[in-house]
């Protein structure tokens, strides 16, 4: 699987890194062994030293400490899945380590133009999309990144128009 230099990815950012999340479960390897503490235990990882954190979270905290505002929106169906209700559970490592995050219930998406894929938008010059199975895991091609002004304005008025109807996570409600 082709990987991504994520540190780099974020880091070229020099005002806004923006996720668009629009899958209601994923099943990528790598959170399987936290989702499956909290389906048994209840308790949710948001220790931004733990394993599942440290990583992601220093890449975060170096991006917003320059200046770099990171936003997230995530479309959910409602009722929300129980990955979602994990994810929910989980947010609070992206609060801490300086995302914004804000959730959009499907229902209020609909007219809203989307791309086909999860997505980042790096500044005005880098949008990587996300290639994911029908399962939620990784495809054996899962990043593609493409820098034509016509995506980057894609996704970019596409998260905007999310980003404005989408409730904040301390609001949102599942």
């Amino acid at each position: 699987m082709k990987q991504i230099d994520w540190a780099e990815l974020i880091g070229s950012a020099r005002v806004s890194a923006v996720h668009m999340e629009m899958r209601d479960s994923y099943a990528v390897k790598q959170e399987q062994e936290a989702f499956g503490l909290w389906r048994s235990t209840g308790i949710a990882d948001t220790d931004l030293d733990s394993p599942g954190w440290a990583h992601w979270s220093r890449i975060i905290r170096d991006a917003v400490s320059s200046g770099v505002v990171v936003r997230r929106t995530r479309i959910v169906s409602e009722p929300i899945t129980e990955y979602t209700r994990w994810l929910h559970a989980t947010t609070g490592g992206n609060l801490a380590s300086g995302e914004l995050v804000r959730w959009l219930p499907r229902v209020n998406a609909s007219d809203l133009a989307l791309p086909g894929n999860d997505y980042w938008v790096i500044d005005d010059h880098t949008v990587l999309f996300n290639h994911f199975t029908g399962d939620g895991d990784w495809t054996g091609d899962p990043f593609e990144l493409r820098t034509e002004p016509a995506v980057i304005k894609l996704c970019a008025t596409a998260f905007e128009s999310a980003w404005e109807r989408a409730v904040d996570h301390a609001d949102y409600r599942p």
